[in-house]
């Protein structure tokens, strides 16, 4: 359990965590935004297993509140941490942030933050949001190098079928016709073993891999920073929404979708609003590679967030803090 940014003219966030990376980035992206706004401290407690959380909500109590300051909100992301969410309302008070469609009703909580594609239709208050939230922060363009680009691979998905070959030949493709530009590639943790011994058999002199295994913490931000562009296997939305976010020029190693998800789905309409493009081996793609400036869904859906409860008696305590 740790805080940041004590003060006593703060307002108090609790961030509940449920020990999942990309939840955890969410709901940091969201925490990041509002502290550039405002004064407030942080409070981030792991919750552990979920059913712990309704138990409680059941009794009426949260021991992991016990010693803390009351919260003003209380933030989670990932369903392990709405039934503790809720009970840490009902026991100390605050206004609660679901990063996600709950599963159980939505009206439950006091704000969901929902991605459009999901297609929520209910009737509780949310904000919709472009994608997952991300904690990348974009950087300046004067730090960018345009000789370095960044490539992003994923691996088996529920959403899209996963073709080694054919991403490595795009892949293989791609590098060989931009002998000038070095590029960096990584992994994520479903990344097949034999995707990487195929990779490093090939013989590229500007194409470095460097597998998820051997990075750090803020490995990807930290490189997003410098790169000018990255490619993305489709099946990694989070990795292209953090690219989106990092204000560099994005594109798609395709990959064919299961059916229509909701996944794919919001990769169609990336392409559509020509936020992204996928590669061809004919560079098309090259006259739609180019950043998308402003690009900042934890800073827009903190500013919409701050007005919701400026506009609700409910948050009258929270937006008194900004004044």
């Amino acid at each position: 359990m740790s805080s940041q940014n004590s003060s006593n003219n703060s307002f108090v966030v609790w961030r509940l965590l449920d020990g999942k990376p990309g939840h955890e980035h969410q709901s940091l992206g969201l925490v990041n935004a509002m502290q550039q706004r405002l004064a407030m401290q942080v409070v981030d407690i792991p919750v552990g297993r979920s059913g712990a959380g309704w138990l409680y909500l059941a009794a009426g109590v949260w021991p992991a509140g016990k010693s803390l300051p009351k919260p003003d909100l209380i933030v989670g992301a990932g369903h392990a941490t709405h039934g503790h969410m809720l009970a840490a309302k009902r026991a100390y008070g605050g206004q609660t942030v679901c990063m996600m469609q709950p599963s159980l009703p939505a009206e439950l909580f006091d704000v969901c933050l929902i991605p459009e594609h999901d297609q929520y239709r209910g009737f509780s208050s949310f904000i919709e949001t472009r994608g997952v939230i991300n904690h990348i922060q974009p950087a300046s363009a004067e730090k960018k190098d345009s000789n370095q680009v960044l490539i992003m691979v994923g691996g088996p998905s529920k959403h899209f079928e996963w073709d080694e070959l054919g991403v490595i030949a795009q892949v293989y493709d791609l590098v060989r016709k931009h002998v000038d530009v070095n590029f960096i590639l990584t992994t994520s943790r479903r990344t097949p073993a034999s995707f990487v011994s195929a990779m490093q058999r090939v013989k590229l002199a500007n194409l470095t891999i460097i597998p998820i295994a051997d990075t750090h913490k803020d490995w990807v931000q930290t490189t997003l920073a410098r790169v000018s562009s990255a490619w993305v296997t489709e099946d990694s939305v989070s990795m292209v929404y953090e690219a989106l976010t990092a204000q560099v020029a994005v594109g798609l190693i395709s990959l064919s979708a299961k059916g229509k998800s909701r996944v794919s789905r919001g990769i169609e309409k990336l392409i559509d609003r020509q936020l992204v493009t996928r590669y061809d081996p004919y560079g098309v793609y090259r006259q739609f590679m180019r950043p998308v400036l402003g690009f900042n869904e934890a800073g827009r859906c903190c500013d919409a967030l701050l007005a919701h409860f400026s506009e609700s008696s409910a948050g009258r305590r929270l937006v008194s803090r900004l004044t």
